[in-house]
Order: structure tokens, then sequence, then C-alpha cells
């Protein structure tokens, strides 16, 4: 099981948000009771009024620097479980590219 998985030109991201948290930063994967995997992210943002999901949206936007207008939040608004879509991600290049970046936050810890 991956944390994306490729949707037509789009790429698909599973992510388990911790808001509020002291430092910001994205790596490692959360396993849920069901075997699926989530890639872990913090941000400092508070879970309210959406702020906590707009940070997630700047802080992948900067890490995998692409734009934030071409990431957004399919599910989870409410919910740590969140599924983002990364617009134009899922191109030959691209998915490369971003397959990488994202691969090498599941080996981090």
């Amino acid at each position: 099981m991956t944390v994306f998985v490729r949707d037509g030109t789009d790429l698909l991201l599973t992510v388990r948000l911790t808001p509020g948290s002291t430092k910001e930063g994205i790596g490692g994967v959360w396993t849920d009771e069901k075997g699926a995997e989530w890639l872990s992210a913090r941000v400092r943002a508070v879970p309210e009024k959406g702020k906590a999901n707009a940070a997630l949206v700047a802080l992948l936007a900067k890490w995998l620097d692409w734009p934030r207008s071409a990431i957004s939040l399919e599910s989870g608004d409410t919910n740590r479980l969140k599924r983002l879509r990364i617009k134009g991600g899922g191109e030959r290049l691209s998915l490369a590219r971003l397959s990488a970046i994202i691969g090498e936050w599941v080996e981090a810890s």
C-alpha cells in the first residue's frame, strides 16, 4: 500500500495531520487498523475554521515546490485523516519527481 495513487493527471495523497504541533513537518507513515497507510504531517495551526487544513496545503505546496492553488482537500475536513488532490501531479515527469519526494517523506521517521 502507498500513501498516494495516480488519478488521471492528478495524484491523490493520504495524510494523517497533527494540528497544534510545536513544529511543522512531513515524514513517516502511520498505518490505521485496516492496514491503510497515511503520510504523517504536523502543522502549528489549530484545527478551527479550516486553519490547520490551509496550513497543510501551504506546507505541501512549499515542500513539493508546487502551486498552492493546485492542491486541494478532497476529504477529511474535520478529521485527522485527509485525502488531498495534487492537480497535474500525475503527469509522467511530475509523477516521477513527486513520487521521489513523497518516497523520501515515507522513509523519514
